[in-house]
């Protein structure tokens, strides 16, 4: 069953589904991607920061797949905020890809504490889009003040805002101001295991796929917890990136194509709701908090 697709605010259409690479080791990745296309994933999503854009690249070329017949999404990390240095990063990220373009290229925290940096590096994202070699650009972790500023600053709207959003964490204000301004809502962590590997001490209530709502609703549809989870943001029209390196998740992720939640049932996913984030702050992230650099 085709996967359908999303349509972004200057018209790109875009899979609605993807592999997420964060945390996929370099000698993960490769295999991971390409069992990802063998199962029939037509996006992937990687970062500067992943340490991985070029096993992706890797991966695309041993597919056999066309160019056109891929969306391939990155992002730029804070070491390169500020205009020159989002121009070299992105050439950086396409001479890593072994690609001539990617399909939408994000900002990857807004730096609130360096906003005039992040600002640079949006401007420089808008030029390039310009250019053709980024298909649509966006931003990722920006809440809503942080978002008008970047559009205030250049007319120019984010065609997406990746953030972490998973039933224990729905950012519903956030998604509606999304909405409002046709910004596509895509979410990491969709499944909410940013709940467990960002802690010492997972503990299972915090977990969304043991959660006994979710395991009534999974087991009425004879799906397993994340299905039904992929299939909530689905239904509530995000784009989603589930991470894994398994063969066997890979493609039990993407079998959710087949069946439909019932309106209760996303009701009763989205009173889930804890309002608590599993990952960091976006707040906290600066040039001044982390140390990790791009290296060429």
């Amino acid at each position: 069953m085709p996967v359908p697709t999303l349509t972004l605010n200057n018209a790109v259409q875009m899979p609605s589904f993807g592999l997420g690479v964060y945390r996929s080791s370099p000698e993960e990745t490769t295999g991971a991607v390409l069992a990802a296309f063998e199962a029939g994933y037509r996006h992937v999503d990687t970062a500067a920061a992943y340490m991985n854009e070029k096993q992706v690249g890797e991966a695309f070329r041993a597919s056999g797949l066309n160019r056109s017949d891929v969306f391939i999404e990155s992002k730029l990390w804070l070491s390169d905020y500020t205009y020159d240095g989002a121009m070299h990063g992105f050439e950086r990220s396409l001479r890593k890809l072994g690609m001539d373009h990617v399909d939408l290229y994000l900002l990857h925290q807004p730096a609130p504490d360096e906003f005039e940096r992040t600002l640079g590096a949006w401007k420089a994202l808008c030029e390039i889009m310009k250019t053709g070699r980024a298909r649509a650009v966006g931003v990722s972790n920006f809440n809503e003040d942080e978002l008008k500023r970047v559009i205030d600053a250049t007319g120019v709207v984010p065609a997406v805002n990746q953030v972490e959003l998973h039933p224990f964490f729905t950012q519903k204000k956030l998604a509606k101001f999304h909405h409002e301004h046709g910004i596509l809502t895509q979410a990491w962590s969709p499944i909410g295991g940013v709940n467990r590997y960002f802690t010492e001490d997972p503990k299972p209530e915090d977990d969304p796929l043991t959660h006994p709502t979710i395991m009534q609703i999974a087991e009425r549809h004879g799906k397993s917890s994340a299905q039904v989870i992929l299939r909530w943001h689905i239904e509530l029209g995000h784009s989603i990136i589930p991470k894994s390196v398994r063969t066997e998740r890979i493609r039990e992720n993407f079998d959710i194509f087949d069946f439909e939640l019932l309106p209760e049932e996303i009701a009763a996913i989205d009173a889930l709701d804890t309002g608590r984030r599993g990952g960091p702050d976006p707040k906290s992230l600066s040039t001044k908090t982390v140390s990790l650099s791009i290296q060429d």
